[in-house]
């Protein structure tokens, strides 16, 4: 038996879940499958023995789109946000140094030599050309700033983003406003202070936030309002484009086939999953989205007694440069940032491991995971007795990868899809992976939906 919808979601992630809300927002009747038992993807909450953590993103910025969504889904009071001047450090030389956060402390900060400042202050000034081709983080930083700079600052920033590699990620499509800042200005200091002025709306800063009872709030309330439009533990099975330009759709579920009929296909699903559907469609699909990296991940966390850690703990965490020789990416000190996360007299912190440049860290059991963690952390907190509460997730595909090339990928992509009206892709490997970039590009597929049904 075959059942028409006029919008099909496909992937019940952050991108899936917010673009269908939209569009049945918008009054266009739509259905989200989803493959998982659950919703959310990585977006999930946990709370065990008195300890609220995350097993993905940790917080997101507070962007306006995700205001204004969590106002239209009345979950504003629920939302709680961290310490604004929250320090940030990053382990140099075996001890925890502030990161600078603004100019003046930039320039009196001992993490930077004197070559790196003049650095800055000759791009304040001065006028460079960004290359023709397509150029990688550290080489953009090494042309503008200096080695220095990559290694104690910028690689441990892309490394808390992306889980990556800055000598394969792309300056332009993993920071396009650093690639445009300096294409229009010349300058990266100097283009950065422009692009607040040439943007429309609200110039306030995002605030880190999360939610009184998790991140998983969001994904929560977004099922609860697509009620029976939501479809888990539902897959896709097959594609095929009908004589009318609409798209056949085969589902299964519990074990039984089903059909659908589509006049529209939107995609939130990984870019290999969405490889191997489009693929059906056409297999310059699959040759163009399958090769897209992801980077594995693991997330270990680990509570303690207040009273066995040495270190005051006041502050959003500390970032680990690779040329420390540790496995820690970087730990995030959450029950510094939101109340709840940890029960009185205990402190949660959560630590990530593996990513491009270490891609055996995620083969690693989850206990043999939480044991290296300990040892790591132990000297740099003056931690004096083991965790009383841990808990390991590994991502296996956890974060895509931009590099090198991603931009004319994502092109030819753009390409192809002109061909197949009717479809429309979204998700973290087109805009960036924050959940707050997630938001804006499923709010903004949904529009183009909208429209293409007006006159």
């Amino acid at each position: 038996m075959t059942h028409r919808v006029p919008a099909l979601v496909v992937g019940g992630g952050i991108s899936g879940l917010v673009c269908a809300y939209a569009l049945q927002k918008a009054g266009i009747e739509v259905q989200l499958v989803e493959a998982s038992a659950r919703p959310g993807g990585v977006i999930h909450s946990i709370a065990r023995d008195g300890f609220l953590l995350e097993r993905g993103p940790q917080s997101f910025a507070g962007t306006a789109a995700l205001r204004k969504l969590c106002a239209e889904l009345a979950i504003s009071d629920q939302l709680l946000q961290a310490p604004p001047r929250a320090p940030r450090y990053v382990l140099i030389d075996g001890a925890l140094h502030p990161v600078p956060l603004s100019p003046p402390a930039f320039f009196t900060s001992s993490l930077i030599n004197a070559q790196t400042k003049w650095a800055l202050l000759r791009d304040v000034f001065g006028k460079t050309v960004p290359p023709d081709a397509d150029e990688s983080v550290a080489a953009f930083v090494r042309r503008k700033f200096s080695p220095q700079l990559l290694d104690r600052l910028v690689a441990p920033f892309v490394s808390g983003i992306y889980a990556g590699d800055p000598e394969r990620l792309s300056i332009r499509s993993a920071f396009p406003q650093l690639h445009e800042a300096e294409k229009v200005t010349g300058s990266i200091v100097r283009g950065m202070l422009r692009l607040p002025k040439a943007k429309k709306g609200s110039r306030e800063r995002p605030t880190l936030q999360t939610f009184r009872e998790g991140n998983e709030t969001l994904v929560r309330a977004l099922s609860n309002r697509l009620g029976a439009a939501l479809c888990a533990q539902t897959s896709v099975s097959g594609i095929s484009r009908q004589s009318d330009g609409s798209f056949d759709v085969r589902l299964s579920r519990d074990g039984s086939e089903e059909s659908a009929s589509a006049k529209f296909l939107i995609f939130a699903t990984p870019a290999d999953v969405t490889a191997k559907l489009l693929g059906q469609l056409d297999s310059s699909f699959e040759s163009l989205l399958a090769p897209i990296e992801y980077a594995a991940v693991a997330v270990v966390s680990l509570g303690y007694r207040k009273n066995d850690v040495g270190h005051s703990l006041q502050g959003f965490g500390f970032l680990v440069p690779r040329s420390a020789g540790l496995r820690n990416l970087g730990t995030v000190w959450n029950s510094s940032l939101f109340p709840g996360r940890a029960p009185e007299g205990h402190a949660l912190l959560t630590s990530f491991v593996g990513g491009t440049t270490d891609p055996a860290a995620a083969t690693l059991k989850p206990e043999e995971l939480a044991i290296l963690i300990h040892r790591e952390i132990s000297p740099l907190l003056s931690i004096k007795s083991g965790p009383v509460f841990s808990h390991v997730t590994i991502w296996p595909r956890a974060l895509p990868q931009y590099n090198l090339g991603h931009g004319d990928r994502l092109a030819a992509v753009a390409k192809l899809l002109a061909r197949f009206p009717g479809v429309w892709l979204t998700g973290n490997y087109l805009r960036g992976p924050a959940i707050g970039s997630c938001v804006e590009q499923s709010l903004a597929v949904a529009e183009e939906v909208r429209e293409s049904l007006s006159p």
